[in-house]
């Protein structure tokens, strides 16, 4: 009974943090697309702001790699418990601060200098954030089940994204657009204050895996980053490219596809969000059914899988997205959603595989948010200037090229197997 106990409890830690530290990001994604083109920068052209917007999007793109190498040194050397409490802290705090900014017509360029940097701040704790929560779960499953106890902060994306923008849904259908735009959309980054400290109190309650012990049994090596570059850059490599797929199609089937669907095609913006609360339940079912499947058979083989079925979505975005009904761009949703589960769900499992504990906080910290970079880093700007010179199925290309890169890295990811896999 104590060993379910304590399974369950590493499995809540795992989902609860993941998912406030995801609804503090993708509350920023979903106010970039509806409100901060207008409010934090200066008023050029509607696609210019919108493009601005985007791009204080990506900057914690840039922060990312930062913060798993930060945070991968002090997980790799001191252990996955603490320092998942710290980039719980840096990531709420800079949330926080965000719903309390003056806008552009107040103070002029320093609304969009204080919204980067503080941009900045959530990218550098959402960096330290997946990998920790990641090897916690799976350090601590049993063998046979380590992809299905990886889902546990992989599930916490969709919750995160159906709290952030839930939240945003209700406040747009209860308050008027000038209510909205003047306070509204500060009430889901302050009420973040209330999801930090619920799993704060949740991580403090646990104990560190059996990796992190053993590490500090055996003495951590002393600048974890040098001796991953030095000895395990191949692995890095190969990981890297493996993620680039799901970044890639989850930011263009959400934040562009909200920002573009609401302005562009005209769609109202309490249906659209709607409907993509709606699809993100198939990311949720995704993320399950390559769970079981990598348990079954392996992580590597159900992400090329995924990958492959992601090309073929990039092939009918244009016209599905594209097609003037709601209803179709629903179907694509779900389709694309569901497709961004199969090669999201996995990698927590994959990952680990490639790095020894010594080094593995960092290594796959540094793959996977790096992996953000190239996949989804700059997605929604780049998406909406593929859409204003050739349309969406250039944009659909991207995806299709993104998850070709992924295919790519899993190819040069060796073929073993769960059991070779040790902690």
């Amino acid at each position: 009974m104590n060993v379910y106990r304590t399974h369950a409890r590493v499995l809540v830690a795992s989902l609860v943090g993941t998912a406030v530290e995801f609804y503090d990001f993708y509350i920023y994604a979903t106010a970039a697309a509806l409100v901060f083109g207008p409010l934090f920068f200066p008023a050029e052209s509607a696609s210019a702001q919108q493009l601005a917007a985007y791009a204080s999007f990506g900057i914690a793109f840039v922060a990312r790699p930062l913060g798993a190498a930060l945070f991968g040194h002090f997980g790799d050397r001191i252990g996955r418990k603490s320092t998942l409490v710290a980039s719980l802290l840096l990531m709420g705090g800079a949330t926080v601060l965000i719903g309390v900014l003056p806008t552009y017509e107040s103070v002029g360029w320093y609304a969009p200098l204080l919204l980067c940097l503080l941009r900045f701040g959530q990218g550098l704790g959402l960096g330290g954030e997946w990998g920790g929560a990641a090897l916690l779960a799976v350090e601590n499953a049993p063998p046979g089940w380590r992809a299905r106890f990886g889902m546990a902060p992989q599930l916490g994306a969709p919750v995160g994204f159906l709290a952030a923008n839930g939240l945003f849904l209700i406040l747009s259908t209860s308050m008027s657009e000038a209510q909205f735009l003047a306070w509204g959309w500060r009430l889901p980054f302050l009420l973040s204050s209330v999801l930090v400290g619920l799993g704060l109190w949740i991580r403090f309650r646990l104990a560190d895996t059996p990796a992190a012990a053993a590490i500090e049994h055996d003495h951590p090596t002393s600048i974890p980053f040098v001796e991953l570059l030095a000895s395990h850059w191949r692995q890095t490599l190969a990981g890297t490219f493996a993620v680039v797929a799901c970044f890639a199609i989850y930011y263009l089937t959400t934040a562009f596809a909200l920002g573009y669907g609401t302005t562009e095609l005209g769609y109202d913006k309490r249906e659209f969000l709607g409907v993509q609360l709606f699809a993100i339940l198939f990311m949720a079912l995704g993320i399950v059914v390559a769970g079981y499947a990598a348990d079954k058979r392996s992580s590597r083989g159900v992400l090329m899988f995924g990958s492959g079925v992601a090309v073929l979505v990039g092939l009918i975005m244009g016209p599905m997205f594209g097609s003037g009904s709601l209803g179709i761009v629903a179907l694509f949703l779900c389709l694309g959603l569901f497709t961004m589960g199969l090669v999201y769900g996995p990698l927590a499992s994959l990952l680990p595989q490639l790095f020894p504990a010594r080094v593995r906080y960092t290594g796959v910290s540094i793959a996977f948010n790096v992996g953000g970079i190239l996949g989804g880093g700059f997605a929604p700007a780049v998406a909406q200037g593929l859409a204003d010179r050739g349309g969406l199925a250039f944009v659909g290309l991207y995806i299709s090229g993104a998850a070709v890169l992924t295919l790519v890295g899993l190819l040069a990811v060796p073929a073993r197997t769960e059991r070779e896999f040790r902690v």
